[in-house]
């Protein structure tokens, strides 16, 4: 008889949650890259270029695995899902020009190949675009909700950029930064696609919260 003890608790597959939302990610895709037809003709290729950069993709994920959670994915949450990326690859065209980076994911990022100026329009206009998508929704408070998320976004740039080299700052500090900075669109994604789903206020900030918890823990994505 072998002695060796079985595996009774493998560790868990991070790639699963992708798997589920396979299909739903390939729309969110054409519609990331379908927003460059927004723009006029001589902005375009500078979006397109920021637009083909792909991440992870965890926030629209989030808003689509919520949706499936809560009655049933619609093309309302990937649409939220989408108008949340597009404000987060607005807040990293500004990142790479405040750390000055020459790449990101293996390409140049905007900064490198078009100077900061022209990066930080750049930034602003995918920015600016991804509010104006938000009013398509007939309920205001998602509008809201969006705007909200966004302002603690930009005021966690602020306050990072503002503490950077700071060694004065405390661990509370750090995670209210982390909470607005990384953590606001991780809970706009689930709470948001929670109430696109129509459910009650309590379960919305039971999601929501769980998406802020979840980007408190994952701040590198």
């Amino acid at each position: 008889m072998s002695l060796t003890k079985s595996n009774t608790n493998p560790k868990p597959n991070p790639k699963i949650p992708f798997k589920l939302v396979k299909r739903e990610l390939k729309e969110v895709e054409a519609q990331i890259r379908a927003q460059v037809h927004a723009f006029d003709p001589t902005v375009a290729p500078y979006v397109d270029y920021i637009c083909n950069t792909s991440g992870k993709r965890i926030r629209p994920i989030l808003s689509i695995l919520a949706g499936g959670a809560t009655g049933g994915i619609t093309d309302a949450h990937i649409k939220i899902g989408v108008i949340l990326e597009l404000v987060h690859m607005s807040t990293l065209v500004h990142d790479d020009i405040i750390d000055g980076a020459d790449t990101r994911r293996k390409v140049p990022t905007a900064n490198a190949k078009w100077g900061n100026g022209m990066a930080v329009l750049l930034g602003d206009a995918l920015f600016s675009h991804s509010l104006h998508l938000a009013t398509d929704f007939d309920d205001i408070n998602i509008c809201r909700k969006v705007g909200h998320a966004s302002r603690e976004v930009c005021q966690g740039e602020v306050m990072q950029t503002q503490r950077r080299f700071d060694l004065t700052l405390t661990k509370k500090d750090y995670f209210h930064i982390i909470e607005m900075k990384t953590g606001a669109l991780f809970a706009a994604a689930t709470g948001i696609a929670a109430s696109l789903s129509g459910v009650s206020e309590e379960t919305e900030e039971m999601l929501y919260q769980y998406g802020l918890k979840l980007g408190l823990s994952l701040i590198h994505i």
